[in-house]
């Protein structure tokens, strides 16, 4: 069954589009847990259209739901080591299809902190302050740190 929902008690939760901006993130994130001694919880909503492509899609064929949410999960894993995520923090990977404001919120509510970026893989270039991270702020239930992207 693909999962539309993970059950998180304690620790932050960090989200993770698969930008480049993610990475500084993710990072920002998992200093705060190893310093704090928590779990950090990295999530990544996904659909159709911006899930990684299983290696089972060939000519037409189109994999179940399951085999992308295993895409997705193995592009997170990879995503952050990338990012410098070592064996000093717990991290627990999460793939909820959906859309990602909802689904962020909704993993976050029971942890201690949620953390996004500014803005990351939609959106213009121009924006500042993209719909994710606005959004999160406005309906967040807990406390929510939003790390500015790095200069270019």
């Amino acid at each position: 069954m693909v999962k539309k929902e993970a059950h998180i008690t304690g620790g932050i939760v960090v989200g993770h589009d698969g930008s480049r901006a993610a990475a500084a993130v993710v990072r920002r994130a998992g200093d705060l847990a190893r310093r704090l001694g928590v779990t950090l919880h990295v999530v990544r909503a996904w659909n159709l259209a911006t899930a990684p492509r299983p290696d089972s899609m060939v000519g037409g064929y189109v994999p179940p739901f399951a085999e992308f949410e295993q895409a997705v999960i193995a592009d997170l894993k990879a995503d952050c080591t990338a990012a410098g995520l070592g064996d000093d923090v717990d991290v627990q990977l999460y793939a909820l299809r959906g859309q990602a404001t909802e689904r962020l919120i909704d993993a976050a509510a029971g942890a201690e902190m949620l953390v996004v970026g500014t803005r990351g893989a939609g959106g213009f270039k121009g924006l500042l302050f993209g719909s994710t991270a606005t959004q999160v702020v406005r309906h967040s239930s807990v406390p929510v740190l939003v790390v500015p992207n790095p200069p270019e």
